[in-house]
């Protein structure tokens, strides 16, 4: 990847955005739930993001941090990357979580098991990783693992935001006509609603209507049709490459899902993220002419005013980094300051 040509920044959402983030939010097939296309809605949510970054923050307490990576050469986002502090908080965070429960009567030789989905609402939750979205124009040369991988670097830098654990819910499996089997087979029936309009409302943070008109009883996943229950946990299609990278970077499957499209959740302990594990601070000895002859690594200042790239970074025999002063300037950072660098892809065990 020719670095110095594709000048990709990951930083925080400005107000001058609002444009920009409402187009993407907008060309989003079936939407972001976490940034549906209403400006208003935007417009708050970016002010709620500058007010994350906030210096005085010591501890998580719902923080939505909400990054864009920028086409420096076109001036305009052209994709979001979100990281929440802790779910939960004044709107709970509601999920169902699969449970298996044992039926059996001897004297007829009977026992079954049967999965059941139990509702959850936590209003303590762990971190969760979000409003991951990267134009199609632009996925290519590893700038969907620098929007995706950027946000770790933040948290590596900042872990006391951040509560231990992370999750990441997916977009669940949705038909040609961006349908969900499981909200029309479950959902629907209460909510009077198709999948699209209820998710929309869910992402405006209107969450009162979900406790008071979700079933109030375990469903029986045997009573679903198996068409249904063949979606349950799987991710749409657009998705499967999010979820790759995600159990790459060490998150595990849960046996909880989306209440909405039944899309999993998948969650990691923080200090045990790839990303966050295998990041390394060091000083900056030199800022070149050309970029150094190495591989491209992703790239921070760990700083509140964070800047991420992916860009080459050759490492002295004192531990020392190399970098190319397009680098240098796009991150903000002067010969003997800190970056933080790590691989933007793990490295396989020996065997």
């Amino acid at each position: 990847m020719d670095t110095a040509s594709t000048p990709y920044l990951l930083r925080p959402v400005r107000e001058s955005d609002l444009d920009c983030l409402h187009a993407l939010a907008a060309s989003v097939k079936g939407g972001l739930t976490t940034l549906p296309a209403d400006p208003r809605f935007l417009e708050n949510k970016i002010i709620e993001s500058t007010r994350a970054f906030d210096p005085r923050v010591r501890k998580p307490a719902g923080e939505y941090y909400l990054f864009v990576l920028e086409d420096t050469r076109a001036g305009r986002a052209v994709g979001t990357a979100g990281a929440i502090a802790c779910v939960g908080g004044f709107e709970p965070f509601y999920s169902y979580e699969i449970r298996t429960e044992r039926f059996s009567h001897p004297p007829l030789g009977i026992e079954k098991q049967v999965e059941v989905l139990h509702l959850q609402k936590n209003h303590r939750g762990p971190a969760e990783v979000c409003s991951l979205y990267l134009h199609p124009e632009h996925r290519r040369g590893g700038i969907g693992r620098l929007l995706s991988l950027g946000r770790f670097l933040f948290m590596r830098a900042f872990p006391e935001r951040f509560d231990d654990d992370v999750i990441a819910e997916l977009r669940g499996w949705l038909d040609d006509d961006d349908n969900s089997p499981f909200w029309d087979a479950v959902g629907r029936h209460f909510f009077e609603k198709d999948y699209t309009t209820a998710d929309f409302l869910s992402g405006l943070g209107n969450k009162a209507f979900i406790e008071a008109l979700m079933p109030r009883y375990p469903i029986y996943l045997t009573l679903l049709p198996p068409a249904v229950q063949a979606v349950i946990g799987k991710v749409h299609r657009d998705t499967e490459p999010a979820l790759r990278l995600l159990l790459e970077e060490g998150f595990h499957r849960t046996r909880e899902i989306d209440i909405f499209d039944a899309g999993p959740i998948v969650r990691a302990p923080l200090e045990t993220i790839r990303t966050v594990r295998q990041t390394t601070r060091r000083s900056v000895h030199e800022c070149t002419a050309v970029e150094p002859e190495a591989p491209a690594q992703l790239l921070a200042r760990p700083s509140l005013d964070f800047r991420a790239c992916l860009a080459p970074a050759a490492i002295r025999p004192n531990g020392s980094a190399v970098i190319s002063r397009h680098t240098a300037d796009l991150l903000g950072i002067h010969n003997g300051d800190t970056i933080l660098i790590a691989a933007p892809r793990g490295v396989p065990p020996a065997p």
